[in-house]
């Protein structure tokens, strides 16, 4: 039986014997795996920890500053960094999900490097779960965090890795955050994809196409809160189809619906989601985006798919 008390208890212990008090950086994107990553991480080395929260552009409405505000009401020193132009310009021209995934990761570990350099420290603490290292070694797909299990030496980097995290899956996670006495926005936070909505945004990332599948997530988090699903998520197409907006034939853009429940992540089932909140969906969806004349609603478990559409 998993006991959150007794694992805190020997990851603050293992952070300090291996850092010996040296400065620890922690990338910190706001969700539960990273959040929880720097608490164990300031139990055990205090003041010399600084979570970095990197904005790539990709991420929810508001949640730069969401992120920000949470940290430093737990009293974890954060530094924010803006590299919006540099991730729309590694993705730029790439259509294929896994090279999205990569570019992504180079870009990533390129930034935390050199911030590791700047705060003259030697290690980084990530939220590496054992979901996020079973699909990658396994093949299904690249999760940008993981990378000695793959062959990746961190110390191209300039930076060891931390990862107290690595062999445990979402539920134990949040088990752990709740032990630690996080917020609930924090410890049942929904899950969201490492390079974010680059991921959803199917064919080439931009922040035009961006910005509209950010609209769409978040009024599609706002109408199925209630469902409580394990992921709740919005895509945007490639393709385009035919439309009639204001009386005229118009082709515009595709948004996807996916809402899944899950216990770990690795396997998953679409929910049944009420017929009436699903048209409240599209109408919204289609109403409150120009671009949009189709909404649709992905019925598909996990396997065949995997939780992104991708």
């Amino acid at each position: 039986m998993f006991e959150p008390r007794v694992f805190i208890e020997k990851s603050v212990n293992e952070i300090r014997d291996k850092t010996k008090n040296e400065m620890v950086i922690v990338a910190c994107s706001g969700g539960v795996d990273s959040t929880t990553v720097a608490v164990l991480a300031q139990r055990a080395v205090r003041n010399n920890l600084l979570a970095v929260f990197i904005d790539d552009g990709l991420r929810r409405e508001n949640e730069s500053n969401e992120v920000l505000r949470t940290l430093k009401n737990l009293g974890i020193r954060v530094r924010k960094i803006n590299a919006e132009d540099e991730f729309f310009k590694a993705l730029k021209g790439i259509r294929d999900a896994e090279r999205k995934r990569k570019k992504f990761r180079k870009t990533f570990y390129s930034i935390l490097g050199k911030v590791v350099k700047s705060e003259k420290a030697r290690w980084l603490a990530q939220g590496t779960i054992k979901a996020d290292v079973v699909e990658t070694v396994g093949g299904i797909k690249t999760q940008h965090n993981v990378l000695e299990q793959i062959g990746i030496n961190p110390g191209t980097y300039g930076f060891r890795l931390l990862e107290p995290l690595k062999e445990l899956y979402k539920p134990q996670v949040r088990m752990v955050a709740r032990e630690l006495g996080l917020p609930e926005e924090v410890s049942e936070k929904m899950p969201f994809p490492g390079p974010g909505l680059a991921i959803r945004v199917l064919g080439e990332v931009t922040p035009e196409r961006v910005k509209i599948l950010r609209k769409a997530t978040k009024i599609v988090e706002e109408e199925t809160r209630r469902l409580k699903a394990f992921q709740s998520l919005a895509v945007l197409h490639e393709d385009k189809a035919t439309g009639i907006k204001d009386g005229k034939r118009v082709y515009g853009d595709i948004i996807t619906v996916r809402v899944v429940e899950s216990d770990d992540g690795i396997t998953a089932r679409a929910m049944r989601v009420p017929y009436g909140l699903l048209k409240k969906i599209s109408e919204r969806v289609i109403d409150e985006i120009p671009s949009v004349v189709r909404c649709l609603f992905d019925m598909t478990d996990k396997p065949p798919a995997t939780i992104e559409f991708e």
